[in-house]
């Protein structure tokens, strides 16, 4: 009896003592286990517990995964195909108020919107196109300077980037040149970032649409960059270059002063015929150059972006030029050499850039945003007719001007500001 009198009240001293000790300590804890993980019927030990606890509320989302995908591997984004997506643009004509009005199809009716519900898919399955994160990419640019400098096309990516910037923060034109719009600036003052916009559709120093003997021609110096942009490049951080429409006319190219090289197209002149190939490539060596040279050791980052093809079936000024309403599938079209040969020229002036930076020891990023295949495939995302306000309010006409080159705002040339937000991504991670 004494024995059991002695083991009745060790149990009444330990449940008195221990048994609230441990029910403060363990119920709560077991309590936040079934909460993570309310379908789990197995015991876990507390630091088992709290290893599950962490590891739970660092799961990534799925776009964090994608993104983490993106980073491991160098993705080629450049080869695939475009697939049916029925994500909405994020922004559209009347949202977005910069939107230059050639470009702004919907608002100008046209009639049929297929053409926005279209993402890019890589051929490699490991790399993905997300959609578009503004704040991220806000993120990237804060406290830096994004400075796009070329023709035309250069300014529409431009302005599709500021309307996709413009669904998380909205930003103050702080400059403008000019009705014209060739120089702009904006600030997005909740991230102190700047975003602008240089005209310079050869890069180096030239002279557009110069008249001598009835014959409208451009004057280039190849081997001298502009100073509108190159007399700011300090001031940038971030730098993409895009051009390459204006180098299939007329011109005179000039080297090392006033030393002509010769020209194209214009035999009247009884000038040697110099390669607008030859010519461009010159260009984009030389703007490279005075970037790397410059550059070679800081963090920056330049982009070239590639050559981008028009769709015209026929005439330019005829009904129906580019009357295209879905993609090319990816075997229905073959490069044309004009597009091949210019896309080839800008990623060696690429390559041959990276590798000096490389061989100096410099930290300078040098990148092509190579979307030559996925406007290939788009003779869906031209304005047309529609580059003007209702081109058939009086009925069809044989005769209406069109643009088969630039792109609809929302369109394709989204997507070459997501890819450029994954090459960002990149730089920002190295």
């Amino acid at each position: 009896m004494g024995v059991i009198h002695e083991q009745s009240q060790a149990s009444h001293f330990f449940s008195k003592k221990f048994v609230p000790c441990y029910l403060y300590t363990f119920i709560p804890l077991a309590l936040l286990h079934y909460y993570v993980f309310p379908l789990s019927c197995t015991t876990n030990t507390p630091e088992q517990l709290q290893s599950a606890i962490t590891t739970a509320s660092l799961v990534p989302s799925t776009q964090d995964k994608e993104a983490k995908l993106n980073r491991q591997v160098r993705c080629d984004y450049s080869e695939g195909q475009w697939v049916q997506t029925t994500s909405k643009p994020l922004y559209n004509g009347t949202s977005c108020g910069i939107i230059k009005g050639a470009q702004n199809c919907m608002v100008h009716g046209r009639p049929d919107t297929g053409f926005l519900y279209w993402k890019w898919q890589p051929k490699d399955s490991r790399c993905i196109v997300p959609v578009f994160d503004a704040l991220a990419f806000l993120r990237i640019i804060k406290n830096k300077h994004l400075a796009f400098v070329g023709d035309s096309m250069a300014r529409n990516q431009l302005e599709s980037l500021i309307c996709l910037l413009s669904t998380a923060s909205q930003p103050d034109l702080v400059y403008q040149d000019s009705e014209a719009k060739k120089f702009r600036r904006w600030v997005f003052h909740d991230y102190n970032a700047t975003v602008s916009a240089f005209w310079s559709p050869f890069l180096v120093k030239g002279s557009e649409n110069v008249k001598a003997k009835e014959i409208y021609h451009n004057i280039l110096y190849l081997d001298t960059v502009n100073k509108q942009w190159a007399s700011e490049l300090d001031k940038f951080d971030i730098l993409v270059f895009s051009n390459g429409h204006w180098f299939l006319h007329k011109a005179m190219y000039y080297e090392e002063g006033n030393h002509l090289l010769g020209c194209n197209s214009m035999e009247q002149f009884n000038c040697t015929n110099f390669s607008f190939f030859n010519a461009f490539s010159k260009v984009i060596h030389t703007a490279l150059e005075e970037v790397t040279s410059r550059f070679y050791g800081s963090d920056k980052a330049v982009v070239v972006a590639t050559f981008t093809s028009g769709h015209f079936e026929g005439d330019w000024d005829k009904f129906g030029a580019c009357p295209k309403t879905a993609p090319y599938k990816e075997r229905e079209i073959e490069m044309p050499y004009l597009e091949k040969e210019m896309r080839k020229l800008g990623i060696e002036e690429v390559e041959m850039a990276r590798k000096k930076v490389k061989e100096m020891g410099g930290r300078l990023t040098v990148e092509a945003l190579d979307v030559t295949k996925l406007a290939l495939l788009r003779p869906d995302g031209h304005p047309g007719p529609y580059m003007f306000p209702n081109p058939f309010a009086n009925g069809i006409k044989e005769r209406v001007q069109n643009d088969c080159v630039h792109w609809c705002m929302p369109g394709p040339i989204d997507t070459w500001n997501a890819i450029l937000l994954e090459i960002m991504k990149k730089w920002k991670q190295d």
